[in-house]
């Protein structure tokens, strides 16, 4: 979409114009008028004198007006007619709700040429899709819409932007009591991709957070447009990734490339934005209500308070897997609820309150409120209600009454938590967000989201991620070559000479002195194909070199002192940028699967975070008196692969390192990969 084009009338329509006469153009009638759509409704078909009871014009040409938005509901071929008479009446935009375009492209002859047709019929008015359902407005009383759809009428809520059609009309149907304000379907994103839709829904105030389904990301420059737009407005923004690029997946040469993937690449330039990613639907769902009623949340430490022992463990237990802090009970704390509580409950976090103090309104205000210590982020009541159908429920609005109570005593955001969503019905639900409560279901979905919110608190602006040059057949460096390369940007290598006989390799060790490494040349792994001998010498290098049959060899010096290995690897990501890879190195570093992922650029400070993830940090700091490595060599070595990968962006597809050896003076490449582009 060009810079400047408003979808501001196809997204709040006065007018709308239906294009067709089938079923699905019937239900955008049916569904503008369920949801109150107080505008005009202009069905157009060639033959049909009215369209769900409405009259219909004959034909676009003919509409009084230049309708705000349309929804095209013909087959592909006619969509394109349709979309020019609609730019040329001067229409804000419309939904294509036909396939066959490029989405279609392995299936259907022309899918592509159909596309640029259809963007060229368009000109400067936007359009959704195709192949999309529309959109639906909870705010304005707006369905651009060819189905049912679960949303209400809302003052204020989160927007929903998603690739699926039929999943943004599953999240529709949500019974958690999430304020549904958009709900938007962004198709193949022809020409309006997910980011921009985003952008635009962002720009009305009645938008609380934004919740992303992303199947593919189009364009970088939009999705970090988006981002920082976000971040300048206070606007939390989560997303759910999905899916994999093909190129990602291609077979590559390194043991970077089968860490990284697609999936590494999203997930760090997700986390570069400031977008929170979630593992599933249901945790978007639950992240989402946490940011529409508290915001981000400013830290990852929590309290859970429960009158269930069996509930207590639960909580505990589940939170093993999130990132998030139940911490200890300060001596206030402690004396508050001993106050409250009386001698016979156990204190701790989480806290099993039992049912001494169930039902007494004032007894559990005072227990949660104690509870709320001034550095915790977010309080959790666990309380399931019972089926409404079946049973009152007047002692479980008292729990409520309480922790509003202590809301407003304490200060601090507590959120009521049902250990299944069967027990959060939507009514309650819905009644506590009017109340500023958070309702959140299900422990994992949840704690997910509560780890997510934490993250979402320290969003910062970071440098633009460097783009890669586009695709070709490629060549791959040979060791020698490709240390040769490292090193002109500062990365330290081992001395090394590349002999072509056992003699001249007994002449270079001989040269070189100690413990020599002997390499075969032409393996892009050589200790699985037998072509590395280390520990050798002068006088043991030559048979060593006659028994490996390389055609040539590279000879080189042995790292002394205690070592860890590292790996370094950057690999090409279509979708992402450049994806940077640190990790545990050496011959194990599948088994290990000890990694993580930045995107390029990045500081020294973002390096030495990321290293301090690794599992094998304590080893680096030196555990158990073993002495430390250099981590500023390290990072040092990180900025320079970082170097020639910017210096040569445009022909480099992988670059690895593997192993760096860290001693604790030294970090150096031993082993070097370069796959560059084919020169002519």
């Amino acid at each position: 979409m060009k810079e400047g084009r408003s979808l501001d009338r196809l997204l709040r329509p006065g007018s709308i114009a239906v294009i067709g006469g089938g079923a699905w153009c019937e239900s955008v009638i049916r569904e503008c008028r369920k949801i109150g759509f107080e505008g005009e409704i202009w069905p157009v078909h060639p033959t049909k004198p009215a369209v769900a009871g409405v009259d219909a014009f004959a034909s676009v040409a003919e509409l009084p007006g230049a309708p705000d938005a349309a929804f095209v509901g013909v087959n592909r071929h006619a969509t394109v007619e349709v979309i020019a008479a609609l730019a040329s009446r001067g229409a804000g935009g419309a939904i294509c709700f036909a396939s066959g375009f490029s989405e279609a492209v392995e299936e259907l002859a022309g899918a592509d040429d159909l596309q640029a047709s259809l963007l060229d019929a368009a000109g400067d008015m936007p359009i959704l899709g195709p192949n999309c359902y529309g959109l639906v407005n909870a705010l304005d009383g707006v369905a651009l819409w060819p189905d049912h759809h679960g949303t209400l009428p809302v003052a204020r809520g989160v927007a929903l932007v998603t690739q699926s059609s039929n999943i943004a009309i599953n999240l529709t149907m949500q019974t958690r009591g999430l304020p549904l304000a958009y709900v938007v379907t962004a198709g193949n994103q022809a020409q309006t991709d997910l980011a921009q839709i985003g952008m635009a829904l962002l720009d009305d105030p009645r938008v609380t957070a934004l919740g992303l389904h992303i199947e593919g990301i189009r364009d970088i420059r939009a999705l970090e447009a988006l981002a920082e737009k976000a971040r300048a407005m206070g606007k939390p923004v989560v997303a759910l990734k999905v899916g994999a690029s093909d190129q990602a997946q291609a077979a590559t040469v390194s043991h970077t490339a089968s860490l990284a993937g697609s999936d590494a690449g999203a997930r760090a330039l997700l986390a570069r934005l400031g977008i929170g990613q979630v593992s599933g639907l249901p945790a978007l769902l639950e992240v989402l209500k946490l940011l529409h009623v508290t915001g981000p949340l400013p830290s990852n430490r929590i309290a859970s308070m429960s009158c269930s022992g069996g509930e207590a463990c639960l909580m505990a237990d589940t939170a093993m897997a999130h990132d998030v802090v139940y911490p200890g009970l300060s001596e206030s704390q402690r004396t508050a609820l001993r106050a409250a509580l009386g001698p016979k409950v156990a204190l701790a976090n989480p806290l099993d309150y039992h049912t001494y103090i169930w039902a007494d309104r004032a007894a559990m205000a005072a227990c949660f409120t104690a509870m709320m210590d001034e550095s915790l982020a977010l309080g959790l009541v666990v309380l399931d209600f019972p089926r409404p159908d079946r049973c009152p429920a007047p002692d479980w609005d008292l729990v409520i009454d309480a922790i509003s109570d202590a809301q407003a005593a304490s200060g601090r955001p507590i959120a009521v938590l049902s250990s299944l969503p069967d027990t959060m019905p939507e009514a309650t639900a819905r009644a506590l967000i009017d109340r500023g409560i958070v309702p959140l279901s299900g422990f994992t979905d949840a704690l997910e989201a509560v780890a997510v919110a934490a993250r979402l608190h320290a969003r910062t602006a970071h440098d633009p991620v460097l783009l890669p040059g586009p695709e070709g057949a490629t060549d791959v460096l040979g060791e020698a070559d490709g240390k040769a390369c490292l090193a002109a940007h500062g990365v330290e290598i081992p001395q090394a000479r590349l002999v072509e006989t056992p003699e001249d390799a007994e002449a270079a060790a001989a040269s070189i002195g100690g413990s020599i490494a002997l390499k075969g040349v032409g393996f892009a792994h050589k200790t699985e194909a037998g072509a590395v001998r280390l520990n050798l010498s002068a006088e043991t290098i030559g048979d060593a070199a006659r028994a490996m049959g390389a055609g040539s060899f590279l000879v080189e010096e042995m790292i002394d002192g205690p070592a860890i290995e590292l790996l370094i690897g950057v690999t090409r990501d279509p979708a992402h940028g450049f994806v940077l890879t640190l990790g545990a190195g050496g011959t194990l570093t599948e088994i290990l699967d000890d990694t993580t992922h930045l995107l390029l650029p990045c500081t020294e400070d973002d390096i030495s975070v990321a290293l301090s993830r690794l599992r094998l940090a304590p080893r680096l700091a030196g555990y158990r008196a073993a002495p430390p490595a250099d981590v500023a060599a390290i990072v040092r070595a990180v900025l320079a692969v970082q170097d020639y990968v910017i210096a040569e962006a445009a022909d480099t597809f992988e670059v690895e390192i593997n192993p760096l050896l860290c001693t604790p003076n030294r970090a150096v490449a031993v082993d070097a990969l370069i796959r560059k582009r084919e020169t002519p």
